[in-house]
């Protein structure tokens, strides 16, 4: 079984109830799920098009969201501690924390923390790609730390007990993080540097520092992060990521945060991306993952140092982090 550290459905739940639909996850993304063995997740709320839309409106409308939907589905539970996502598994359901990927809604207004926390959050990156009051994005360029307001925030998510993602900041904003931290942090989706050199994934000194807060850095399948050349944007060369990333930080520090978004249509995807193909070859979506996990067979890996990857290293993590 797999627990997927990154995953963007809330966005599709909220598109497709605007067009009417109900049951979303039920019509569209559990079966798909449990074929894949996937037992769990972190679904973030994401304002897809900061560029056509309000990052407060379209907040308020995905939480929204994410009330009228689960409502309506008793095949999955809210997990806010732990112990809850134990019992979630153990009763069949699929478990859902509630993430945020992207703050600028909060403005620079550090309370605001605890209306996500109130709201069920558990788990936040203050940024996307974009640079807001808290902190700019890998993709923005900047050179930006973190602002006091954004360092703040990651003080005030630490003592709540929600867990910090540095994944999309950029790296002076993460190493602000690091020197804050006082607990484990993770990059939920992001790769190595070393293998495939762009903003968004990790230097060998960065997943060093992961390492050394106990943290955990979850695989990412999105093809510009694997490789710059398309023939070499496979499931092999996401694995090869994985051997890296063991070689750096331990088999402990290795997790799975695929960032799948085959679902997203492409008013949703925006200007991400001109690729139809968004997932590495051998591994379109969820259902697919079991083929990352044959390729960390040729790597020699052992079924428990595959079940640390798989979901076990993200556990400790959650239980330390968040309890």
């Amino acid at each position: 079984m797999y627990f997927d550290a990154h995953s963007d459905i809330w966005t599709d739940v909220t598109v497709k109830r605007e067009h009417g639909e109900k049951n979303v996850l039920k019509n569209h993304h559990l079966d798909r799920l449990r074929a894949g063995q996937v037992e769990g997740s972190i679904f973030v709320i994401w304002v897809e098009r900061p560029d056509i839309q309000d990052y407060a409106v379209r907040t308020a409308q995905i939480k929204q969201a994410i009330l009228d939907e689960t409502a309506e589905c008793d095949e999955v539970q809210i997990v806010h501690t732990v112990a809850e996502m134990k019992q979630a598994r153990n009763a069949g359901k699929f478990y859902i924390w509630i993430g945020i990927e992207g703050m600028a809604a909060i403005g620079d207004d550090v309370s605001k923390v605890d209306e996500y926390y109130n709201f069920g959050c558990r788990h936040g990156m203050l940024t996307w790609n974009e640079k807001n009051l808290l902190g700019a994005g890998a993709a923005t360029g900047l050179t930006d730390g973190l602002t006091e307001a954004g360092k703040n925030v990651v003080k005030r998510m630490q003592q709540l007990g929600m867990l910090v993602d540095t994944s999309h900041l950029n790296e002076d904003g993460f190493w602000d993080i690091v020197d804050i931290a006082t607990a484990p942090i993770i990059a939920s989706h992001s790769n190595c540097r070393a293998l495939c050199d762009v903003p968004r994934n990790l230097t060998d000194e960065q997943l060093r520092a992961i390492r050394d807060l106990d943290g955990v850095v979850g695989l990412n399948s999105f093809t510009p992060f694997v490789h710059a050349t398309k023939a070499k944007q496979t499931v092999e060369q996401l694995a090869k990521h994985a051997d890296h990333m063991i070689n750096i930080m331990g088999i402990e520090h290795v997790g799975c945060g695929f960032d799948f978004f085959e679902f997203c249509t492409p008013d949703v995807v925006g200007t991400m991306t001109d690729d139809p193909e968004l997932s590495v070859a051998g591994m379109k979506d969820c259902s697919e993952i079991y083929k990352l996990f044959q390729c960390f067979d040729k790597l020699g890996l052992t079924k428990r140092e595959k079940e640390l990857i798989a979901r076990e290293n993200f556990t400790r993590v959650l239980e330390k982090t968040i309890g």
